[in-house]
């Protein structure tokens, strides 16, 4: 498991290495300025804080770095660190024993393991996307790291699995207490309304490995 430390460490690394210090790495990211400020990674309480995998998924995206670099920025003085999640295809998704009633994997037969960064994130496991049905955004052997504990908003790529077993990957343009409005990431795909009677469970999209 990473450290609170290495984690924040990678992070000024980056900052550094592409010329800018935490505030500035923090605006860039859009966030706010003082997001990774020292002076907010141990609480008041004395407890330690963590950046969120979407504050480091924003900070990739500004600075160009792939998942794969971060964690070297981490290995550089720390020696080899790396975690895995649970991996399974998106068609295997569909499988109900695989998941509990809260989207959690099961684990066991039918899963695999992908190498992927602890970043607090104790829920997240990867899907491997199978055939063309989300391109051009997701293409076939994707892996997509998704959190069914992550906060969900308009415009967040998702993963929806209904308790008939279809599972569906696509764009949320709006939720309300009775239904979710789904966009497809296919334009030859349509888009869905799914009463959220329907709907085992949602996790949104944090990462893509391609």
């Amino acid at each position: 498991m990473l450290s609170h430390e290495q984690i924040w460490t990678a992070i000024d690394r980056l900052a550094e290495r592409h010329g800018y210090s935490p505030s500035g790495l923090a605006r860039r990211s859009g966030l706010d300025a003082t997001s990774f400020n020292r002076s907010k990674r141990i609480g008041a309480d004395g407890r330690k804080r963590w950046p969120s995998t979407e504050s480091v998924s924003k900070v990739l995206a500004a600075t160009g770095a792939s998942l794969d670099e971060f964690l070297r920025l981490i290995e550089a003085r720390e020696g080899p660190v790396r975690s895995t999640v649970p991996l399974i295809g998106m068609t295997q998704a569909g499988v109900g024993r695989l998941f509990t009633e809260e989207g959690m994997p099961t684990g066991g037969a039918g899963w695999e393991e992908v190498d992927f960064p602890d970043l607090g994130e104790e829920r997240a496991f990867a899907l491997e996307v199978q055939g063309d049905s989300m391109m051009p955004l997701f293409r076939d052997g994707d892996v997509l790291i998704v959190s069914p504990s992550a906060s969900v908003r308009k415009g967040d790529r998702v993963v929806v699995r209904t308790h008939t077993g279809e599972v569906l990957a696509k764009e949320l343009r709006r939720r309300t207490a009775r239904t979710v409005e789904l966009v497809s990431l296919n334009p030859d795909h349509e888009d869905r309304v799914l009463n959220v009677g329907e709907i085992a469970w949602i996790a949104r999209v944090m990462w893509i490995r391609q």
